[in-house]
């Protein structure tokens, strides 16, 4: 008697584990299958589309070489441009236009200064004009294509395509065949970036795979580490059905 009555408690413990267990399977996946569907799609655009393509690299032209033979002048005279309590961050020798040009960056107590030199006789150089920022463009793009539309941008938001990167910048885009915006940096002196439909493309499912909304780029955020964790908790209670509810598991455990 006593052995019927244990048998029936484990009987209706093992009822109540297994209605829990679909309970939670089932709402979890409802919840979490919109996310991870999106996540699938998100992983066949990537694995099915060229990188190079989507970063514009098939677009972009090399710049021109500078040769070792080409008289330069000595990047020490450009410290004359400096406060005393100034700093350079960088400085690098670069081809603009076809021109040789230094950009020196540096570290002043108004904050980040950007300077651009004609490398070959020392003259400062005033940031690009629209003219100057769309030859640019043109110049660092392999094919030919018109103009269709040009902006200058002094602020953007946060989920704008060229965040991240200095401005102010033009963003000139071009029809076809490229169907790509370039942005030109007016301090900098050179293209940032490329943006086409792909890209966005891109940006669009990788903001989803992230579940970065803002920045794009965040895989420490609570929102992932939340899924993450229910979409396992998911997979265990999947798991867990499939052995309580397995006749040939519970047919083994009946002989013994």
């Amino acid at each position: 008697m006593p052995g019927s009555i244990a048998s029936g408690l484990t009987i209706m413990t093992k009822r109540k584990l297994i209605q829990l267990n679909r309970k939670w399977h089932r709402y979890l996946g409802v919840s979490l299958g919109v996310q991870f569907f999106l996540w699938t799609v998100g992983g066949l655009y990537f694995s099915w589309t060229n990188i190079e393509e989507i970063r514009g690299s098939t677009l972009k032209k090399k710049d021109a070489p500078i040769f070792a033979s080409d008289t330069l002048v000595s990047p020490s005279m450009f410290t004359q441009n400096l406060g005393n309590n100034d700093s350079i961050v960088s400085l690098e020798v670069f081809s603009s236009l076809n021109q040789p040009t230094y950009r020196l960056i540096a570290q002043t107590e108004e904050g980040k200064k950007v300077f651009l030199f004609d490398a070959k006789n020392g003259r400062k150089l005033p940031s690009l004009s629209k003219e100057q920022s769309i030859n640019v463009a043109k110049v660092k793009l392999v094919v030919n294509a018109p103009i269709i539309a040009t902006e200058y941008l002094t602020e953007i938001g946060k989920h704008h395509e060229y965040r991240g990167r200095p401005l102010p910048a033009y963003a000139i885009t071009f029809d076809e065949p490229a169907n790509t915006t370039v942005y030109v940096s007016t301090e900098y002196g050179n293209v940032q970036t490329f943006r086409s439909n792909k890209w966005r493309v891109f940006d669009f499912f990788w903001m989803l795979h992230t579940m970065d909304y803002q920045e794009r780029d965040n895989f420490n955020n609570l929102l992932l580490r939340v899924f993450a964790l229910f979409g396992l908790v998911t997979i265990l209670s999947g798991f867990s059905l499939y052995l309580l509810t397995s006749r040939i598991f519970n047919r083994k455990k009946s002989r013994k």
